[in-house]
């Protein structure tokens, strides 16, 4: 049997089923939630995980005659206020009484020991 390949840490690669970006190590897509690959989740555990950061909204018509526009953006930037990414992950209107709710959750992964 041969032995897993390690990826180095932040290694990304594109899910075969939605075309996300995701890291290298992930056994199943954060955002389609399909399967990449047998691996240690159907053998055991999943790896552990935590959540530093985690926010939710909801954004209403502020004007109920007329319909205004909506983009979502999410930027990440190191510890130097350097910019690493950016991107816009969804656009939209809302008319009349429309209603979305957004949630944003940073997801961090525990090394395996």
């Amino acid at each position: 049997m041969r032995a897993a390949r390690q990826a180095a840490p932040g290694t990304a690669r594109v899910c075969p089923h939605c075309r996300a970006t995701i890291l290298e190590s992930e056994v199943v897509c954060p955002g389609c939630h399909h399967h990449l690959r047998a691996g240690k989740v159907t053998a055991g555990r999943q790896r552990e995980t935590f959540t530093p950061l985690r926010v939710h909204g909801i954004v209403r018509n502020p004007e109920l005659a007329e319909a205004c526009e909506f983009s979502v953006l999410v930027t990440v930037r190191d510890a130097g206020g350097v910019e690493v990414n950016r991107q816009v992950v969804a656009v939209g209107a809302l008319h009349g009484n429309d209603v979305r709710s957004f949630a944003l959750d940073v997801q961090v992964y525990v090394p395996r020991r």
